[in-house]
């Protein structure tokens, strides 16, 4: 079984050849060059778990190869392999980033144990990152409560697909839960270890957009002072969500195609190509399809990233969630009150244009003036106090959809609903299907 990947490098093939076959009768698949410009090429196209480098090597030194390894695959453990009488050089290379230096000559048998403490704490470090993704989601994460049926439906979707890698387009209004339903899929997919990252891309400029997502090197535009990683880098092997795609500027719809085409990109202000292995899932508030009728939107892009589309219900269709949603706000407070039947209502009836997260926010400041005491109507907004069913003016939609809802709330059963409705059960088939009940 093979322990990890190595890339070796020396420029003396009798060292390179010894030290390869010293690492592979350990256990490690080693992958060797005597030129540092090969090198550094095959750092680009692959990642390795741990890399050996000569210190004095032509024409890259193995401080400058270990440089290169810190920016093309910071992940890699690097170790630098010294002759007796450049230690200080060495420990000057530590400065630099790599984890440790061996000493030349070496017997076979120190090198293999130095090989595998140096696997061990690469493996170690790879599972503290791992875990500190792992709880930043958790952390970041709350579940996606409904009753609803639609909204079961497209949570039922998303799991579905969460352990291919396709892309992901989700649709919904703002507030509406697209991020959660992301987190979702990443953590129902193979990469749920990996990372998630989240990109606004409607918050940044586009000269800031381009570096956030792909990253820099250093004196690529005024303020570029070091090399930085892009959000396609840090997420690598994982999931990168890119929120409010519709905003992206025509220029980067460009790169973000050839990305999602060759699974490649460059940085700004370079032009050494990088392999990135991402599941891309995008979010919009938009209609996409009407931002590629009028050119906004590129119809290239837009098929790359729609080859499956997941849209939220907004929570003005899904009524029936509301009191489920306010319980599952309480559960989260220590000593929260409950709320009065004349205050849920008011909740239940008001139209949420900012969905979910309106009523978060709502229920914190209702949470906040209550003090532990039940939440009553003086602790909702102003616009709420005149809001209750009687009062507030409804489409004949509406009136419809929620006499419905309370009736089969009332009802035994379907074919009971029906007959107190006054249709026949296909009919109310059709009404629930049509209102996602």
């Amino acid at each position: 079984m093979t322990r990890g990947s190595v890339l070796l490098v020396d420029d003396e093939p009798n060292i390179l050849t010894t030290v390869r076959i010293c690492l592979e009768n350990a256990g490690f698949e080693v992958e060797s060059y005597l030129n540092p410009l090969q090198a550094r090429e095959a750092m680009v196209h692959r990642i390795f778990d741990l890399a050996f480098f000569d210190l004095k090597m032509q024409p890259l030194s193995g401080i400058e190869l270990l440089k290169e390894a810190r920016r093309v695959t910071p992940s890699t453990t690097v170790v630098l392999m010294t002759a007796h009488g450049s230690v200080d050089s060495a420990v000057e290379a530590i400065k630099e980033g790599a984890y440790d230096y061996i000493q030349k000559p070496f017997e076979f048998s120190s090198l293999q144990h130095f090989a595998e403490k140096t696997f061990e704490h690469h493996e170690l470090s790879r599972e503290v990152r791992r875990l500190r993704e792992a709880l930043k989601d958790r952390e970041g994460a709350e579940e996606l409560v409904t009753q609803n049926e639609r909204m079961k439906g497209v949570i039922d979707l998303a799991k579905q697909i969460a352990p291919g890698s396709i892309s992901v387009l989700i649709e919904g209004e703002s507030g509406t839960g697209k991020e959660l339903l992301a987190r979702l899929i990443h953590r129902y997919s193979g990469r749920a270890d990996r990372p998630f990252v989240a990109v606004n891309c409607g918050a940044l400029a586009e000269t800031l957009l381009e570096s956030e997502l792909f990253g820099h090197v250093r004196g690529s535009f005024t303020g570029a002072l070091r090399d930085r990683e892009g959000r396609f880098e840090v997420a690598d092997s994982g999931t990168l969500f890119l929120d409010e795609i519709g905003e992206i500027p025509p220029p980067i719809q460009v790169k973000l195609l050839r990305v999602l085409q060759s699974r490649e990109f460059e940085r700004v202000g370079e032009s050494v190509p990088r392999k990135v292995d991402v599941r891309v899932v995008a979010a919009t508030n938009r209609d996409l399809e009407a931002a590629v009728q009028s050119s906004a939107f590129r119809e290239d892009l837009f098929y790359r990233l729609n080859a499956v589309r997941l849209k939220l219900p907004p929570l003005r269709d899904r009524p029936e969630d509301i009191p489920l949603l306010v319980q599952h706000i309480l559960n989260r407070h220590e000593n929260a009150g409950e709320v009065t039947p004349e205050a849920l209502r008011a909740l239940t009836g008001y139209a949420w244009r900012g969905n979910v997260r309106e009523l978060e926010n709502i229920m914190e400041r209702a949470l906040l003036l209550s003090g532990g005491e039940p939440i009553r109507m003086q602790h909702l907004p102003e616009e709420f106090q005149s809001l209750t069913e009687a009062s507030r003016t409804l489409s004949l939609e509406e009136v419809e959809q929620q006499h419905i809802i309370r009736v089969l709330r009332l009802a035994p059963d379907l074919e009971s609903a029906a007959e107190i409705l006054g249709i026949d059960p296909a009919t109310l088939w059709r009404k629930r299907k049509k209102y996602g009940l």
